[in-house]
């Protein structure tokens, strides 16, 4: 399996994540992002993931090649200082241009499978997001979350009113999830800071939206 890497140093890989690939096997087994440990380092004390993205999430991923490393990833993340953008492509649009979604998570299960759902019982989440670029019943997104509850960005696009392209658990969507973990950056010193290119199967909703290879929105 070969995964793009974005980054690297002695400390950390970030990886271009493919959309479809979990992140663990996890008892269900399959190909995973830790197929390619080996090939990142043969050190005892790592490799380790230093966060989770969802499978049908593309994008950053950061790993920590050393325990010291992964200390001081999950310490930012834990500390809400890690800054995660996000890209989506939504159905519909904000009536607004830019927000902010403060809406308590809580995690809920049926026959069906489970979800995250807003409710004021549930752990504190809070998204900042901004139009982009607007197109034919769909719009572009950037979402930073501040805090990082499991399907955060999806449950927050779907408040909105808005969900994600693809999304068949938010928003009765088909096809493949419009979701981009397009940057990340931790205040560490030395800085990590990476950013992914827009995966393959999100390119025409995005260039519905004004979006240009290369060109970095205002």
């Amino acid at each position: 399996m070969d995964i793009p890497i974005l980054f690297r140093d002695q400390r950390f890989a970030v990886l271009d994540k493919p959309a479809g690939l979990k992140v663990h096997a996890g008892p269900g087994g399959g190909p995973s992002v830790e197929d390619v440990f080996p090939a990142l380092s043969r050190r005892r004390d790592g490799p380790w993931l230093a966060h989770r993205l969802d499978a049908d999430t593309a994008g950053c991923l950061v790993v920590a090649l050393r325990r010291a490393a992964l200390l001081a990833a999950q310490a930012e993340f834990a500390a809400g200082r890690a800054e995660k953008t996000y890209w989506a492509a939504v159905r519909g649009a904000p009536a607004a241009d830019e927000g902010v979604v403060d809406a308590p998570l809580r995690k809920r299960g049926d026959r069906a499978g489970w979800r995250m759902a807003v409710d004021p019982a549930g752990q504190h989440a809070v998204t900042a997001w901004r139009v982009l670029g607007r197109g034919d019943g769909v719009a572009w997104l950037e979402l930073r979350p501040r805090t990082g509850r499991t399907h955060q960005v999806r449950a927050h696009a779907a408040a909105l009113g808005c969900p994600l392209l693809g999304d068949a658990v938010y928003g009765n969507g088909d096809g493949r999830l419009h979701l981009l973990a397009r940057a990340i950056r931790l205040a560490l010193v030395p800085e990590l800071a990476a950013v992914a290119p827009v995966p393959g199967h999100m390119r025409a909703a995005l260039r519905d939206c004004g979006w240009e290879e290369g060109v970095i929105p205002a």
